[in-house]
């Protein structure tokens, strides 16, 4: 009788039927093959980006602003290549990280089905600078603009904007980063020009380099 017992229970947990065997049968799906946009986005970009690209801790991926002055390969190359002295590693296999070129494609037509509306009305700066920058007219645009807020040194701190590049400052100047209180270009006194934020990244730059000089010294 009890002989019998151990088999009926043994060919229970062998049964096609037995749950734990359904489980084990389930394929596991790969982390390179993953095709959600959902899922890859809530794993390798809300945490900073904000879970719908609100910004969190950097920017607004999904705003207007953003998707009207960053084209498909702009947002591809900082995916798959990340940014130099940011938080924003590469993420393309190619690169050393973990996503597949078709995963990098998924994110990027999702994030622009879901960046909403596009920016009605006012036209952007361009993303790039177009053209050298005056850094004794960017510390007057960043006197009579930006330092109501930042004050005389925070944001100019050489030890800050040794963590960032000139592109990552000139993209939240005209972006914004609305959940810090910070507006977009146009909430200044006058919306900024693209010579204005151009000189203020310019002077901004040139913080950075005096602490580059202090650490030679």
């Amino acid at each position: 009788m009890k002989y019998a017992l151990t088999l009926a229970a043994a060919m229970a947990l062998s049964s096609c039927e037995a749950p734990g065997y359904r489980a084990a049968q389930e394929r596991v799906i790969r982390p390179g093959e993953v095709a959600s946009f959902d899922v890859l986005y809530a794993q390798n970009c809300s945490a900073c980006h904000g879970a719908k690209g609100e910004g969190a801790l950097t920017v607004g991926i999904g705003s207007p602003v953003y998707m009207a002055i960053a084209d498909d390969s702009t947002i591809r190359d900082t995916i798959r290549k990340g940014r130099r002295r940011t938080p924003m590693s590469a993420f393309s296999q190619s690169e050393g990280g973990m996503l597949t070129g078709a995963q990098i494609e998924i994110l990027i037509r999702g994030i622009r089905q879901r960046g909403g509306p596009a920016l009605a009305g006012d036209n952007p700066p361009p993303y790039s600078s177009t053209r050298p920058g005056d850094t004794a007219h960017g510390r007057q645009v960043f006197t009579g603009s930006c330092a109501k807020c930042h004050g005389a040194g925070d944001i100019a701190d050489p030890n800050y904007l040794s963590l960032v590049t000139d592109q990552h400052l000139r993209t939240v100047i005209i972006v914004g980063m609305p959940k810090l209180g910070m507006p977009d270009w146009r909430g200044y006194s006058k919306p900024l020009s693209d010579a204005e934020i151009t000189d203020v990244v310019a002077w901004l730059g040139a913080q950075r380099q005096s602490l580059s000089a202090q650490v030679k010294d």
